[in-house]
């Protein structure tokens, strides 16, 4: 996570002949390198919505791997929801999840958008095992008003 700076501790004499310790700091650099956990079983959450669309890679606490959008990838405005674009950010997002080795998801689908689908499919033709797939998107049980008409 990001680089440390390492202090080298040394030893100078004082002006009045005592030994007293000074810390010089070298600006040598340690990369900082997580050793990962091998994840061969997690979670894959979709969240398709008529403007975009997000894909969030996670283990099976829950905790997350990868994620990846449309924006990320590049796509802008109303190129954002299309299938095509959640092709893409499957296979970038398995690209992101390589080094925990990822082979197998359960899938979650949240959203009504045109890449729900597409990203399903995608998972597949990226060598991702997909084990379930649920629908989890929210249904309201009569929440809200909807708003009145439009007259023209």
């Amino acid at each position: 996570m990001g680089q440390q700076k390492v202090r080298e501790m040394s030893t100078t004499e004082t002006a009045k002949g005592q030994i007293a310790p000074a810390v010089t700091n070298i600006n040598q650099t340690v990369k900082g390198k997580k050793i990962r956990k091998q994840i061969t079983t997690g979670n894959a959450y979709i969240q398709a919505t008529y403007n975009n669309t997000v894909i969030t890679f996670a283990d099976r606490n829950g905790d997350a791997i990868a994620q990846c959008s449309a924006g990320q990838v590049g796509f802008k405005g109303p190129k954002k929801s299309t299938p095509y674009a959640a092709g893409v950010i499957v296979k970038k997002a398995v690209e992101k999840t390589k080094p925990w080795g990822l082979k197998e998801v359960h899938v979650f689908i949240k959203g009504v958008g045109s890449g729900r689908e597409a990203a399903v499919r995608a998972l597949n033709a990226n060598g991702i095992n997909v084990l379930s797939i649920k629908d989890i998107t929210p249904i309201p049980h009569n929440g809200c008003r909807a708003p009145k008409p439009r007259r023209v």
